[in-house]
């Protein structure tokens, strides 16, 4: 007996209709997600007033310069410890809270000296501690 073995042919899966029922449910999730906003920053604007901020004359500008000493209103200090510039801070600006203190650092001035002027500063109670940059030139 001679059987005649048939052709088998590889079995064909159709990829379009699974392609269709993926765009399907990628479409109707898309639609029907709701984005949650917890992660977003609720920030309260500050509100402006009509009348003016009285300043004082002599704002508080402390110098760090590239050795890690200070100067306050350019005046050297002795040392370069964090009681000596509070001590200079204070004799400069004995009752000014809300007087703005200007730091001016060298660009080579260590991190850790600019820290220290400004923790002290923040321990004194001045809250608001600007950080002085010039505009880089172009082409320069």
């Amino acid at each position: 007996m001679r059987f005649n073995r048939r052709r088998t042919e590889d079995p064909e899966v159709s990829l379009t209709a699974l392609i269709d029922v993926v765009l399907l449910l990628l479409i109707f999730f898309m639609v029907s997600t709701t984005f949650v906003q917890d992660g977003r920053l609720k920030i309260q604007l500050p509100e402006s007033s009509a009348v003016a901020e009285k300043r004082s004359a002599d704002p508080v500008t402390i110098v760090v310069t590239a050795e890690g000493t200070y100067r306050v209103n350019d005046r050297a200090l002795v040392n370069a410890t964090a009681e000596t510039l509070r001590a200079a801070i204070r004799e400069v600006a004995p009752e000014a809270r809300g007087q703005p203190v200007t730091i001016r650092a060298d660009a080579r001035a260590s991190h850790q000296a600019v820290v220290t002027a400004m923790d002290v500063a923040g321990r004194l109670g001045f809250s608001q501690v600007n950080i002085a940059t010039v505009n880089e030139q172009p082409g320069g």
